[in-house]
């Protein structure tokens, strides 16, 4: 074997459990939404960003079938990784996908019908190289599908050993209690919810979080950083030109980059600097601070912000003080 990874990866990173399963994440999972697609990816950088998350104690690797651009292209890159790098150490690894948005044409290949989530999750391992995955989500509530037939679908895709478990994402807190109640029926239990969060999009904490640690559901949060929003990309405000906004990927747009918005962020810059750590780090800190935020998903485009996450999570919890400053930033804001 050519590399080997980091002895001491597990020295420091924190691996709390995943709601009451027995299932423990890595306090930093690392999505490969962005920047793992393509298929002629650049493969050597994105292997220094998957070894380096490795040899940091980032075991869980976040992917869904659509991921690219084009659909596919992300899972089948990290397939070529895994085989070159993470196979010897695929007991070590948590790999999560997920089915639920467009995949290919036709009534099979959207949403949650039983016949749209086998075969993907079948196309999936296929292009991973993987036997199984370790966590399967519901990318997103359907509304024509009963939920019954999607989360029947979730308990034989575990049975059948195509899983080990099952998750659901974008589901707000009802939606969590109603999919939590029919597959703890069928004795398949929800260990995982995905969802966005972040200093600036908090809508789960009313909604969602109680249910969760209400259901002994585990939260994984992503878009902590906002798409970039709550890194120091954007604080002189000019909008790069390699900027996810710039160039229209994800949620963020040009025109959610506001005035109010880089005030906020500038102002929350400002404690970040006083305490010693950077705007993106203190955003991380401040989403791990709920009690049902198990791990943060982050996306990387260099080795250097997997482990500025890191470190992040290394970091003493919030104070008082550091939480009731930027409570009284993101009220105003």
């Amino acid at each position: 074997m050519s590399w080997q990874a980091a002895p001491s990866r597990y020295d420091t990173m924190p691996y709390p459990h995943c709601g009451r399963s027995g299932l423990r994440l890595p306090a930093v999972s690392l999505g490969l939404w962005h920047n793992f697609g393509g298929e002629g990816a650049d493969l050597a950088r994105q292997r220094e960003i998957v070894r380096t998350a490795f040899d940091h104690g980032v075991t869980c690797f976040d992917l869904a079938n659509n991921y690219g651009p084009p659909p596919g292209s992300a899972e089948r890159n990290f397939g070529r990784l895994f085989d070159l790098y993470l196979r010897p150490y695929r007991d070590e690894l948590v790999v999560c996908t997920k089915a639920g948005y467009t995949m290919w044409p036709g009534p099979y290949g959207d949403w949650g019908s039983r016949k749209y989530l086998v075969a993907s999750l079948d196309q999936s391992l296929k292009r991973m190289g993987l036997d199984y995955v370790d966590v399967f989500y519901h990318h997103r509530p359907d509304p024509s599908t009963p939920l019954e037939e999607t989360m029947a679908a979730l308990d034989w895709i575990v049975r059948s050993g195509r899983a080990l478990y099952a998750g659901i994402s974008n589901y707000n807190g009802e939606q969590t209690r109603r999919a939590a109640a029919e597959l703890r029926r069928l004795g398949t239990p929800c260990v995982v919810n995905q969802s966005r969060y972040s200093m600036l999009v908090r809508g789960v904490e009313d909604d969602l979080l109680p249910v969760l640690e209400q259901e002994g559901i585990g939260g994984v949060a992503f878009s902590p950083l906002a798409q970039g929003l709550l890194t120091d990309r954007y604080l002189g405000g000019a909008l790069p030109a390699d900027s996810r906004a710039a160039g229209g990927v994800g949620f963020l747009r040009p025109e959610h980059v506001t005035d109010e918005r880089l005030d906020v962020a500038r102002r929350l810059d400002a404690i970040a600097r006083e305490g010693g750590q950077s705007l993106a780090q203190l955003a991380l800190r401040w989403v791990k601070r709920q009690p049902a935020v198990t791990s943060v998903l982050i996306g990387a485009s260099k080795p250097r912000q997997v482990l500025d996450a890191v470190r992040a999570v290394q970091m003493p919890a919030l104070g008082g003080d550091e939480l009731a400053a930027i409570e009284e930033i993101l009220l105003a804001g």
